[in-house]
């Protein structure tokens, strides 16, 4: 099978080695993914904001392998701060209600900027 990576073109890519997206078959996998654009980090302090922007950020990536959010199956969701759930489960919930996706929700030690609040990653099953 043909594997497609999909490159955001930001600078960490190149260095750290790895694809926003890879898609193999019908299968997507989206990297971890945040609130940081090309502009900064969109929400600061406002986890709810970060988490949609990462869904826009992620609908991207999608996107450029062929697939939607309706394709995804799998989200996990790491965040800085777990009494912060509500905010993200409120956003996740808009993005995917009818879609329902398994997820997991954790929380971690913390992230790579410390004014991130929540990372994202997400595959997707594109239909035939």
């Amino acid at each position: 099978m043909a594997r497609q990576n999909v490159s955001t073109g930001g600078p960490w890519e190149a260095k750290i080695g790895y694809s926003r997206a890879v898609r193999v078959g019908q299968s997507v996998s989206v990297s971890g993914s945040t609130a940081m654009t090309p502009s900064g980090l969109v929400g600061k302090g406002d986890p709810y904001a970060q988490t949609i922007q990462t869904f826009k950020t992620i609908e991207a990536a999608l996107q450029q392998a062929g697939a939607s959010l309706s394709d995804v199956v799998r989200t996990r969701i790491y965040m800085a701060d777990i009494d912060q759930w509500q905010e993200v489960g409120r956003a996740h919930g808009e993005i995917f209600g009818a879609i329902r996706p398994a997820t997991t929700m954790v929380e971690v030690k913390r992230l790579i900027d410390p004014d991130m609040l929540v990372e994202i990653e997400a595959d997707a099953v594109i239909s035939a």
